[in-house]
């Protein structure tokens, strides 16, 4: 299918590396559909809907009527929240959220964007998961939801790629974006030891994430369902060993 036909929804778009997705795609000719609870500056090429994911009635009424307004035949499970808490202190509120956020919501957008993609029998989901998905303290609730994103795309490959509709997931290594400048400020020591650890020998940059996403988009990469593709410079080889 022409990318110029293309019609992706991506949720957490405003900024970061949704947002680097959501450029990366608009470039090649897709037309984009951001769902976000903030609104991107003015270079935002796409279009934005401001809603709180993690809401569920709220998404549901508002990819009630995108479902109606367009034939989507892209998604991008982007948007995460995180709730850093060590097991014996994990609060279940927290953990309820986290998993509203970034599994419910993930689960509704499929469910909104399938039927047109059946229809087209061409679809293409991207699950944005994470390397931490391999193991990381104080991480139950973020890295567990984000594991079952992953596990999602091997679930969804199995029920959806004779549609023609192909599920991936890419889990990030560090990456420069705000939240992690945030935690690891230039010069800190946290900082420092991650980047020992990547054989790459940099941090990722959210486009380094667009580009494998506008991949699993592609026409061309109908061969390729159900992974799980660490764009993590390397670091994930010794992630298990991360303080």
């Amino acid at each position: 299918m022409p990318e110029s036909n293309r019609t992706t929804l991506i949720t957490g778009a405003s900024r970061g590396i949704g947002r680097a997705c959501a450029d990366r795609l608009t470039a090649v000719g897709h037309h984009v559909v951001n769902l976000d609870l903030t609104t991107p500056d003015e270079t935002f090429l796409g279009e934005s809907h401001e809603v709180d994911l993690g809401d569920r009635r709220a998404v549901a009424d508002c990819l009630e009527k995108l479902a109606r307004q367009y034939e989507f035949n892209g998604l991008v499970n982007n948007v995460g929240t995180t709730g850093e808490q060590p097991l014996e202190a994990i609060e279940l509120d927290v953990f309820d959220h986290v998993m509203e956020v970034n599994v419910v919501t993930a689960i509704q957008c499929a469910r909104a964007c399938i039927p047109s993609m059946k229809a087209q029998r061409f679809g293409r989901i991207v699950n944005i998961s994470s390397e931490l998905i391999l193991g990381i303290a104080k991480r139950s609730a973020y890295a567990g939801t984000k594991a079952m994103l992953s596990s999602f795309a091997r679930i969804w490959s199995l029920e959806l790629t004779p549609f023609g509709i192909t599920v991936n997931a890419i889990a990030p290594g560090p990456t420069n974006t705000e939240f992690f400048m945030n935690n690891n400020p230039m010069g800190s020591p946290q900082r420092e030891a991650k980047l020992k650890r990547i054989a790459a020998g940099r941090f990722g940059e959210p486009e380094d994430m667009a580009n494998m996403v506008d991949f699993l988009m592609k026409e061309e990469s109908e061969y390729v369902t159900g992974q799980t593709l660490f764009v993590d410079g390397g670091s994930s080889i010794g992630n298990a060993f991360l303080p």
